[in-house]
């Protein structure tokens, strides 16, 4: 693979020893190039075949098109290089829920060339300062109605040197001298894209680091073969974007195809279970828990528009998988992924 070009080489340096990499067996199938950024090949890249004028992103707050995510992602990667002095490999953190511009956020680090650090909206401060600091995180954008922890750790954490907040005008402040326009950043297929922390659950957390070209091939792989989704599915779930499951199902998936799907910021089942039936929803990704409170509600709800459905998080019973089968005629695709693996 072609050498990295990032500025910053932090996460290269802590990478293990090459020789200790996974075997990759038919990676070559494939048929990545050598220079990939992920960010190109999702949005970029749709909106020059002809989806500019597609939704892409249903939301309680309102609708964005390929092309209006593409433009306002191109002016958050301006205002990160331009005003906040982020340099290429640099890591930034992403704080808030799902919403249309925590996704332009996430999209505009990855154009500018830097590496995301997305994390879970009800962190508190004294788990965020880990992940800062372990990542060596200096630049954060974050929904200012999530904040208050991320402004308590960056006292304590003094890495952190600035935080922008979005959705109370700053940053969207900053984007408006921007142009729609934007070049995007040509990086290595093995640069690093995005570090995903685990939970912690086997001690402190651990960031596992995922290059540009397995971004896209969590898109490749299973949804293609086992999923089978189509351009014209909506998707929606309910984890949030920093759980890489949440990540793959609810946004790199439909966007690899040309799909849509829905922002959900609370997701609980009712919600999701709403969000289904207000949005036409057709694949869904939820734990047992939420497929549950669906089968005990199958009533009131109108679910004719489903037709995939897949569980992670927690294991998938039995006795629910099939009662989910005999009321909708849909099996439940019981995914097993890892924060490690980026997804199923």
């Amino acid at each position: 693979m072609s050498r990295s070009a990032y500025e910053d080489h932090f996460a290269a340096e802590n990478l293990p020893a090459r020789a200790l990499w996974p075997d990759l067996i038919n990676l070559d199938k494939l048929g990545y190039p050598d220079r990939l950024n992920c960010a190109r090949d999702l949005l970029d890249n749709a909106v020059s075949e002809g989806f500019g004028g597609k939704i892409v992103l249903y939301a309680p707050s309102g609708n964005w098109t390929y092309a209006h995510l593409q433009a306002e992602a191109n002016r958050i990667a301006q205002v990160l290089l331009e005003n906040l002095g982020m340099s290429s490999g640099e890591r930034v953190l992403l704080h808030g829920p799902n919403t249309p511009m925590m996704v332009a956020c996430w999209f505009g680090i990855l154009k500018a060339g830097g590496i995301v650090v997305s994390t879970m909206p009800l962190l508190r401060s004294k788990e965020l300062s880990v992940i800062l600091e372990r990542a060596h995180v200096r630049l954060a954008l974050t929904d200012h109605r999530t904040s208050e922890e991320l402004f308590a750790a960056k006292v304590k954490t003094p890495v952190l040197q600035n935080v922008t907040c979005f959705l109370n005008g700053e940053l969207e402040g900053l984007m408006e001298a921007k142009r729609p326009e934007f070049a995007t950043v040509d990086t290595s297929a093995e640069d690093v894209a995005l570090i995903a922390f685990t939970s912690g659950t086997t001690g402190m957390p651990k960031g596992t680091m995922h290059f540009h070209r397995d971004v896209l091939a969590i898109c490749d792989c299973f949804p293609p073969d086992v999923l089978k989704g189509e351009e014209s599915d909506i998707f929606a779930g309910s984890p949030p974007l920093a759980f890489t499951f949440g990540l793959g199902g609810v946004l790199l998936f439909p966007m690899r195809i040309r799909a849509s799907t829905v922002m959900l910021e609370k997701a609980p089942p009712p919600e999701l279970a709403k969000a289904c039936q207000q949005f036409g929803v057709s694949v869904v990704f939820t734990s047992p828990t939420g497929y549950r409170f669906m089968l005990d509600n199958l009533a009131q709800l109108d679910l004719s528009k489903l037709r995939k459905c897949v569980s992670a998080g927690e294991t998938l019973p039995r006795p629910t998988s099939d009662a989910w089968f005999e009321k909708t005629g849909i099996r439940i695709i019981d995914g097993i992924g890892s924060t490690e693996m980026l997804h199923i």
